[in-house]
């Protein structure tokens, strides 16, 4: 049986120097990690520009002495940014990521979609049309530049972004028909508030884009008076077990990144995990 395999944010441990930072994760008991470059490293320049092979080969290396893989470079940009010479800063950035992934032992590089409501103030009327105009420009070039490397281009749908239901994510996958682009799946992320629909928005999402699934994110939620706030997985009112034996049948070993945790947490979070799916490894 090839079992979930689980991981978490680098940066969940802090922004530290590199060897500082592969020392803490590696008590984690963890198998990967998503890296976000510039928010967990703290002793070496990432920023635009920056990266080589050299560097690049030399991040991978301390994470692997550590017996930790970089799973998926996470370079969480707005594509669909309002000022277009910002957007095409963005654009690079994620286009260097693309670039030197495989360097780092990375096979797909993460993004968000951007607020559904970003061109919501000047065009009132037509806002989502023209966000979505912009997002699928900006998602047909991104998957041009990972299917010339070799690697991912991870989307990461949200209720309240451009990407919103599993519909819309099935969507850029017809208008963009790539083989390079696949599904970065947080279900949490695209219930939103909507809890008592939660099996019904998983089960539409399984559906329509389930063989398309990269990587999954996983929180719980949580109740406060109206509101529902994100936390640690496996102890709210997400159905966690249904939701794991679902994402091992469709994709055996994948990779789970544990998110709203806090780092001494991790350890005893994956056990949990393991202990409520079918086939705990």
């Amino acid at each position: 049986m090839f079992f979930i395999r689980y991981g978490t944010l680098a940066h969940t441990a802090g922004c530290l120097p590199l060897k500082e930072l592969t020392a803490v994760l590696q008590d984690y008991g963890i198998s990967f990690v998503q890296l976000a470059l510039s928010k967990a490293i703290q002793d070496i320049d990432t920023s635009t520009g920056k990266l080589s092979p050299g560097l690049a080969n030399y991040i991978g290396e301390q994470f692997d002495r550590a017996g930790i893989r970089i799973g998926v470079l996470g370079c969480y940009i707005n594509p669909i940014h309002p000022d277009p010479s910002i957007r095409r800063q963005e654009i690079e950035r994620f286009k260097e990521h693309l670039r030197y992934a495989r360097l780092f032992g990375a096979p797909m590089v993460a993004t968000e979609t951007g607020e559904l409501t970003t061109f919501a103030e000047f065009e009132p009327h037509r806002y989502e049309e023209l966000g979505w105009e912009t997002l699928r420009s900006t998602v047909l070039e991104l998957a041009e530049e990972a299917e010339k490397w070799g690697v991912f281009l991870g989307l990461e749908p949200v209720r309240t972004h451009t990407l919103s239901t599993p519909a819309k994510m099935r969507r850029i996958l017809d208008e963009v028909p790539s083989s390079s682009i696949g599904v970065v799946f947080d279900p949490c992320n695209l219930i939103g508030d909507q809890v008592e629909q939660q099996d019904e928005i998983v089960d539409e999402a399984f559906s329509l884009f389930g063989d398309r699934i990269i990587l999954a994110h996983l929180k719980d939620m949580y109740a406060e008076g109206a509101r529902i706030r994100h936390g640690q997985p496996g102890r709210g009112l997400f159905h966690t077990a249904e939701f794991l034996n679902k994402l091992q049948a469709r994709k055996p070993m994948i990779d789970v990144s544990l998110e709203d945790i806090q780092g001494p947490e991790v350890r005893k979070t994956v056990a949990l995990l393991q202990s409520l799916s079918r086939h705990p490894s």
